[in-house]
């Protein structure tokens, strides 16, 4: 299929329409078949339980290119059992596993042109997600619910490379001990809102959030996950009921033990601990890894050895991995990778 004309050299991470999404409705106890459609307009009751009471749900994904000129996308399956116990969490309910991920493969296959080429950086950004669509106006779940699917070409999160980051201890909480902090609900993106603005104002790039209960243990940031690298060459991410499981981190904790054979370990993780690491980095799926240079504990500063400059030398190694694997560079596991074409 020809290619959209679209300069993929230069396009930023932002949302682009493309020709067809998925659209399913849950109605009187059941799922529809749902349908590819061309119409990207959602039409909802103003008294919707979205927009009265915040019920809704989303996952985060990719499909790329890869070097032999196939079409994928990496763990569609563990996106699909993320937005299942999202939808439980919020008495939601659950689209199926198999239908998730059928519904990943269609509405790629149906966007072929806006998939970028190998090479270009580019890649073709999926977004699931699912929301109360009927009245309510007391408080509890609605009754009926749409699921949809659209993807939108984004350009790499770093244009010009990903250069460390500076980020700052925010007396903000993300979430609450026992909340909602390890789905991916809207609502916590919501409140993490002010407290980015707030970072941004104050020159900082990201917030370090910190367990609500103590204070004393490394939870993530806003949009994604915490990972370390000791000076003995250790990779570590911080473990806690209240962190969202992120896809990408899972994949680089597999990559560190089985491909480059580094001790990796998730723990909670002490802000004490924090000064005595080497590198530090966040994960997640719009940027793989973005290394982290400084930590700003209200005013006193935490620099790493890694610097500012470009990232650690193992920082490096796992993003350079993990992309040679989604790229078709490097041998998959078993599993990780859903050919669409």
């Amino acid at each position: 299929m020809e290619k959209a004309n679209i300069d993929w050299a230069n396009i930023g991470f932002g949302y682009m329409p493309t020709s067809k999404r998925f659209v399913s409705n849950f109605k009187n106890g059941a799922w529809d078949a749902g349908v590819l459609t061309e119409d990207d307009k959602v039409v909802i009751s103003e008294c919707a339980g979205v927009l009265q009471y915040a019920q809704t749900c989303f996952e985060g994904l990719k499909a790329y290119t890869t070097e032999d000129g196939h079409i994928v996308c990496f763990r569609p399956d563990l996106n699909a059992e993320r937005m299942i116990d999202s939808c439980k969490r919020l008495e939601m309910p659950v689209f199926p596993k198999e239908r998730f991920i059928q519904a990943v493969h269609d509405v790629v296959a149906a966007n072929e042109a806006y998939v970028p080429p190998y090479g270009s950086g580019a890649t073709l950004y999926i977004r699931p997600y699912m929301f109360g669509s009927s009245p309510v106006i007391g408080v509890k779940p609605a009754q009926e619910y749409q699921f949809r699917m659209f993807v939108t070409p984004v350009g790499p999160y770093f244009k010009g490379g990903a250069k460390p980051i500076t980020i700052r201890v925010s007396d903000f909480d993300r979430a609450a001990p026992n909340g909602t902090g390890h789905i991916k609900a809207g609502l916590n993106y919501a409140m993490s809102l002010y407290a980015i603005s707030d970072a941004h104002r104050q020159g900082f790039d990201e917030n370090m959030y910190l367990d609500a209960a103590t204070r004393t243990k490394v939870e993530e940031t806003g949009g994604a996950n915490f990972i370390f690298v000791t000076k003995d060459g250790k990779v570590v991410t911080p473990k806690s009921n209240s962190i969202l499981p992120s896809i990408t981190r899972r994949s680089l904790m597999y990559v560190a033990k089985e491909y480059l054979g580094l001790d990796a370990e998730e723990r909670e993780v002490y802000f004490d601990e924090v000064k005595d690491m080497a590198e530090c980095g966040l994960c997640g799926t719009a940027a793989v890894i973005s290394p982290v240079g400084k930590i700003n504990d209200h005013g006193k500063e935490i620099c790493f050895p890694s610097g500012m400059d470009d990232m650690g030398p193992v920082t490096k190694k796992l993003y350079d991995t993990l992309t040679g694997i989604q790229m078709g560079r490097l041998k998959a596991p078993e599993g990780w990778i859903h050919v669409i074409k």
